[in-house]
């Protein structure tokens, strides 16, 4: 169920059933040669669609923009600053929690959005307690990182080896190419790529990758690879909602 395909009443009768939904949020940054600068956003949002449908949950609008200021310095990244994003998942949930939403479970498709979705949760509580909303004591926040499930990171792996890298890993370029086939990139790629650098700024972060990879090889991904990964990561984090809605 999508949320923003259904109507006010179906979502008030989803809620007599279930205060739980799920909100996928990723970011808008580059990916290498050959990772599409949606990447973050398409793999959070597909598999979120795919743990909604396994478990009779609804869906959120995607969160297409993140908090990726390091990406900056590659043309078509768009960033939040962490302090943007707290204020935006707050009234997210402060809205959802006046409706009566209870269970947010987010899922995560980019790294750089943990720490502030973490921050933003203690925030989140503070608010809404402080608002007197009825049910803000029953508000939890919870976040599912799909590509740290640990179904998904054997596979990755096994598929890649020490080739997956951190970013524009061909784990994540193989689910854009399975959801979006028509859109596979194909470009020249360094044998020499970047790794082990700490992250500071954009220009600094440009100067240590300077194709946008970490330490991966993209050209390794396929559709089927996307397939499979997709697959593990819906059953995972399945799993994990029903476990948060029993909490």
């Amino acid at each position: 169920m999508l949320l923003h395909l259904s109507t006010w009443s179906e979502v008030e009768a989803y809620l007599e059933k279930s205060q739980g939904i799920i909100l996928p949020i990723g970011s808008t940054e580059q990916h290498g040669p050959t990772g599409l600068i949606g990447t973050d956003a398409i793999c959070a949002e597909v598999i979120a669609r795919g743990v909604a449908e396994a478990t009779a949950a609804i869906v959120a609008p995607t969160i297409n923009v993140g908090m990726a200021l390091h990406h900056t310095a590659f043309p078509g990244t768009i960033s939040l600053r962490p302090s943007t994003l707290i204020q935006m998942i707050l009234d997210y949930v402060t809205c959802l929690t006046r409706a009566g939403f209870t269970k947010f479970f987010f899922i995560n498709g980019h790294g750089g959005n943990i720490a502030t979705l973490k921050a933003a949760f203690a925030e989140a509580y503070a608010h809404i307690y402080d608002l007197n909303i009825p049910n803000a004591q029953q508000v939890q926040c919870q976040v599912g990182n799909w590509f740290m499930c640990g179904s998904v990171y054997q596979l990755a792996k096994e598929l890649y080896g020490n080739q997956e890298g951190s970013h524009a890993t061909p784990s994540e370029v193989a689910v854009t190419q399975y959801v979006y086939p028509q859109a596979i990139k194909q470009a020249p790629l360094s044998p020499e790529v970047g790794s082990g650098h700490r992250i500071y700024g954009a220009a600094d972060f440009r100067q240590r990758y300077p194709d946008g990879r970490m330490g991966s090889n993209p050209a390794l991904a396929t559709p089927e690879h996307g397939k499979q990964l997709y697959e593990l990561a819906v059953k995972e984090l399945s799993n994990t909602y029903l476990e948060f809605l029993a909490e």
